[in-house]
């Protein structure tokens, strides 16, 4: 039985997975079960209870750098959860981690409250690859006093989750989801059964418009840089050709013999007499 060919949207849509921000984004929009259970592995808290969850959250900074959060999410003690996906090794620089947690601070602190209001903030990257090269799956990263390494419990906590380590454990097996592009193969149900809304059914598909047209435009882009350096080399190459062409000319006009001329331009030896004929004609 002949298999049935995709459009191009449908193969998009088949390719994607949850490690595409802008994916990652509509499957956790507004649900609490899928972040909660993101959150739970992740930071290895069964207790944890998601109470509200909003994706792409515009962070306003009217003095300086503001920030839109992949995943903004608070849970019932009014602890704040930013969740960011980063294939780029370079868009999860350390510095960044710590200005999201400022920017959070910043934002929901409200002037004249105490700086003992302020609430625990965690900022998790999920990494393609291990941008700490430590080979780790998981960095928790927390202030320290050094002189006696005792936690400096001020309420920041950073996490970069290394999405290349798919072992068999619980985190593992989230990280095999965030890479997997076909539900029906996801370890977690919650994960699965949204990926699946948005891959298989007609609602969950025409949501996906925005994204197919950025996949679309960037496939564009990547195949138009793929024929221009195709050009750019097939040009090089011409030039290079018609460069030993006026060079064997200049050595058989000197009386250098075939074989030396072929083998110092490095032209063919039928080249190289077709050009000879040509001098002595």
């Amino acid at each position: 039985m002949a298999e049935t060919k995709l459009s191009e949207p449908q193969k998009i849509i088949a390719d994607i997975t949850l490690m595409n921000n802008c994916f990652m984004n509509k499957v956790f929009a507004n649900d609490v079960a899928s972040t909660q259970l993101l959150l739970r592995i992740i930071l290895n808290n069964d207790k944890i209870n998601v109470k509200t969850v909003n994706t792409q959250q515009f962070i306003q900074n009217l003095y300086g750098h503001s920030a839109q959060l992949d995943i903004l999410a608070t849970d019932e003690n009014g602890r704040r959860f930013n969740v960011e996906i980063q294939r780029d090794d370079e868009g999860a620089p350390v510095k960044r981690a710590r200005y999201y947690s400022s920017v959070l601070d910043v934002h929901f602190l409200d002037s004249g409250e105490k700086y003992d209001r302020l609430n625990d903030v965690y900022v998790i990257f999920i990494t393609e690859h291990d941008v700490l090269h430590r080979n780790y799956p998981i960095y928790n990263v927390e202030r320290v006093i050094k002189e006696d390494g005792t936690a400096f419990a001020d309420g920041s906590k950073i996490v970069y989750v290394n999405a290349s380590c798919r072992s068999n454990t619980p985190l593992g097996r989230l990280m095999q989801d965030f890479n997997c592009a076909n539900p029906d193969k996801m370890h977690y149900k919650e994960l699965a059964d949204r990926v699946s809304f948005f891959k298989k059914t007609k609602e969950g598909e025409k949501t996906m418009t925005d994204i197919i047209e950025l996949y679309a435009a960037k496939r564009a882009k990547e195949a138009a840089k793929v024929a221009a350096e195709k050009a750019a080399k097939k040009a090089e190459k011409k030039g290079m050709h018609a460069s030993r062409l006026e060079f064997a000319k200049d050595l058989l006009a000197e009386g250098e013999s075939i074989e030396r001329t072929v083998r110092l331009s490095k032209l063919s030896e039928a080249e190289v007499r077709e050009l000879a004929s040509k001098l002595t004609a």
